[in-house]
């Protein structure tokens, strides 16, 4: 009897074996490999934007972060000098805000910005990223 042809089969089936049970390791890596590969593209873009000699294109995301911030500091330090005019005998009234959105955006943008710290200071100590 020969064994012509076992090996092919063989492969075949390892073939098989590997698109019902994929390798997790090799899994990881074609993952880690898109998110680089996206990284890479967006930081094209920054990079892009950031060069153009134009407000309207290099300067929308410091713009949100003012907005924002300007937004804040209304919303917090309004009362507090309405109050202390109101000590010297003045009147001073804001208006008032609606800073639901506002306050989204700006913790959004804070908060991302913290993680980024955060892993900066990882990397820095040597240890691991956060995931």
């Amino acid at each position: 009897m020969s064994l012509t042809g076992l090996g092919e089969v063989a492969d075949f089936a390892g073939k098989i074996a590997d698109k019902i049970w994929p390798d997790a390791s090799q899994a990881q890596k074609d993952a880690l490999a898109f998110q680089l590969a996206q990284m890479q593209g967006q930081m094209a873009t920054n990079t892009a934007e950031a060069s153009n000699p134009s407000l309207f294109v290099a300067g929308w995301r410091p713009f949100v972060g003012w907005v924002c911030g300007t937004g804040f500091a209304i919303t917090v330090l309004g009362p507090l000098l309405s109050w202390i005019a109101m000590l010297f005998g003045k009147t001073v009234a804001f208006p008032p805000l609606d800073t639901q959105a506002l306050m989204t955006l700006l913790m959004g943008m804070l908060g991302l910005g913290g993680m980024r710290t955060v892993e900066k200071l990882n990397d820095a100590k040597g240890s691991k990223k956060l995931k």
